[in-house]
């Protein structure tokens, strides 16, 4: 199922919230009690194909292309992985607060804490609003 897909990112350093958002069409394939969301987002470095894998205590992201990485999100768990960019390795450790997933609505919430390189670890949250890409596109 083709879908319009909203990935908002908002990360807390210190005393300020940065906030980043994506919009990407991409396809919807569920299985069982798991949805698998497949997009491509566009950089300035290149291309990134990204696949979400998403079930009710966990949610894995894969990227390939212009950079790589595996991060999962496990509930209540410590999870580790390497973003790879063309100028830059980063080790992730990733501590998953809550994952909250409304098949209903298409709206799933992460809510976690990453440390990059063994820094202070910053909270995160991130929201992805999934919606039917025929329902959403408004004709004129």
């Amino acid at each position: 199922m083709k879908v319009s897909i909203e990935l908002r990112t908002a990360v807390e350093d210190q005393d300020q919230v940065e906030y980043h958002t994506t919009h990407a069409i991409g396809d919807l394939y569920r299985k069982g009690a798991t949805d698998v969301i497949m997009f491509e987002e566009k950089t300035d470095d290149g291309t990134i194909q990204n696949m979400m894998t998403i079930q009710a205590d966990k949610v894995s992201i894969k990227r390939t292309g212009a950079l790589t990485m595996h991060q999962q999100f496990k509930h209540k768990q410590s999870t580790e992985n390497v973003l790879r960019h063309p100028y830059v390795t980063i080790h992730m450790e990733t501590w998953t607060d809550a994952i909250n997933y409304d098949t209903e609505r298409g709206h799933l919430s992460v809510y976690y804490t990453v440390k990059l390189n063994g820094q202070e670890p910053r909270k995160q949250q991130l929201d992805v609003s999934i919606k039917d890409h025929h329902t959403s596109v408004t004709h004129h």
